[in-house]
């Protein structure tokens, strides 16, 4: 019997087999999607420059820091800062507001788009159709100064159109502006009217997909209009209403500090004043980069905590999740 001379692999000569073969298949699919990949590029460079490379700014919080000597050769202070705020007179109003802000726009703003692509798709008419999303989305195109100028002028008193109407129904004069039990309102309704008909495009999407024979079957066994909006257009926006509501539920402690700083006033800090805009008071203005670092970072933890703990949920309770 002759013997077999054919040398044998070596144990690490498969691992460069299979390491080649990679390299090969992501040279195909880099040559094959090579464009659509640039495409992402612009969107790959701002996430690093703007989003990523500011992240080194976060050791502000634990600094003392210094213009003259840099975030890295600053005093370290540990969480002193972190003590500080929680210690002060405002650490409590300024979560609550965030909080109440975020609760109020979730329960009133967020059913609001769902509702207006539950009843665009019931709309037959293309071309009515049409006219309407276009119109809905125009608002959120509108910078944020001028749906701030537009709600002043509506609810000016003494030239507002608004108090022109309670003056003609009888109705004493309202100053909106300067009451505090008004702020919450005036913000939730006019981010609900800015951002409505955008928001609504995802779910329009999400209908869009659902397959057309699920409503031919509907119609077959009697169910009519509202029989179809039940159980086949909600449970086909199932999906992207949880997703969209465990990114809301993950932000409960942001708040925008444009459209506040442009509406609020003194009159109104005690229910107007957030996280954010308390971060641009100390940290531009008055100079405490630092402090503002270590409570803007406070702000960004807690709501990382909230998206994580929330979407554990969703996944528990519903199967669906963001990962």
């Amino acid at each position: 019997m002759m013997n077999d001379t054919r040398q044998l692999p070596s144990p690490a000569e498969p691992s460069r087999l299979s390491a080649a073969s990679g390299w090969s298949r992501y040279r195909k699919r880099w040559l094959r999607d090579k464009y659509l990949l640039l495409m992402t590029l612009p969107a790959v460079v701002y996430f690093l420059l703007f989003h990523y490379a500011p992240m080194y700014g976060m050791l502000m919080a634990f600094k003392d820091f210094s213009p003259a000597k840099g975030i890295w050769h600053s005093r370290w202070v540990g969480l002193e800062w972190f003590e500080q705020f929680f210690q002060s007179i405002y650490a409590f109003r300024l979560i609550k507001n965030v909080l109440l802000l975020n609760l109020y726009n979730l329960i009133w703003g967020f059913p609001v788009p769902i509702v207006f692509a539950l009843l665009l798709n019931e709309v037959r008419r293309q071309g009515f159709k049409r006219v309407v999303q276009s119109v809905s989305y125009l608002p959120h195109f509108i910078s944020v100064v001028v749906i701030v100028g537009m709600t002043v002028t509506f609810l000016s008193p003494n030239s507002g159109i608004v108090n022109a109407l309670l003056v003609q129904l009888g109705l004493d004069k309202i100053n909106f502006l300067s009451e505090a039990g008004w702020f919450r309102t005036i913000y939730i309704g006019t981010d609900i009217w800015a951002g409505f008909g955008y928001s609504s495009i995802l779910y329009l999407a999400a209908i869009a997909a659902i397959d057309p024979q699920l409503y031919e079957a509907a119609k077959m066994d009697g169910a009519g209009r509202w029989r179809q909006m039940q159980h086949v257009t909600l449970p086909g926006l199932a999906s992207t209403i949880v997703i969209l509501l465990i990114l809301q539920l993950g932000r409960m402690m942001s708040v925008g500090f444009e459209k506040i700083i442009l509406l609020y006033n003194p009159a109104t800090y005690d229910v107007a004043d957030v996280v954010s805009t308390y971060v641009y008071r100390v940290g531009l203005v008055g100079g405490e980069f630092s402090f503002a670092a270590a409570v803007d970072l406070m702000n960004a933890i807690i709501n990382f905590i909230l998206i994580v703990t929330f979407n554990k949920l969703a996944k528990k309770w519903t199967a669906i999740s963001l990962w």
